[in-house]
């Protein structure tokens, strides 16, 4: 199992970015997936998640800015970001959710400057 994150980067508040999360070594269209973040000195937080069937939940912080959405055909979870701002600083992960436990891909760091 892979999980390959992509699409950080240093922005300015305001700005947007496009998360990808390409995925292998498992059905991708039969698992949840999820986006997750971490900043320095606080724990893992959930960002938004999409089940198999396209329900989306998102943490209350970025309701209205991020969409998470899923491409089966290219087994890829995206997390459109928008309007960022300097607290959304962290390094994001995505998460399959497995019929056995959780595989996590390696995080790709986001940086908003004010």
């Amino acid at each position: 199992v892979q999980l390959q994150a992509s699409g950080g980067g240093l922005v300015q508040a305001g700005g947007s970015l496009r998360l990808s999360c390409a995925a292998s070594g498992f059905i991708f269209s039969l698992n949840p997936m999820g986006w997750y973040r971490q900043a320095p000195g606080n724990q893992r937080e959930l960002v938004a998640s999409i089940s198999t069937g396209g329900g989306t939940n998102y943490a209350d912080s970025v309701k209205g800015r991020f969409t998470i959405t899923r491409d089966n055909a290219k087994n890829t979870a995206y997390l459109q970001m928008s309007n960022l701002k300097p607290e959304d600083t962290a390094v994001y992960y995505c998460r399959a959710t497995g019929p056995k436990g959780n595989w996590w891909g390696q995080g790709t760091q986001v940086t908003v400057s004010s």
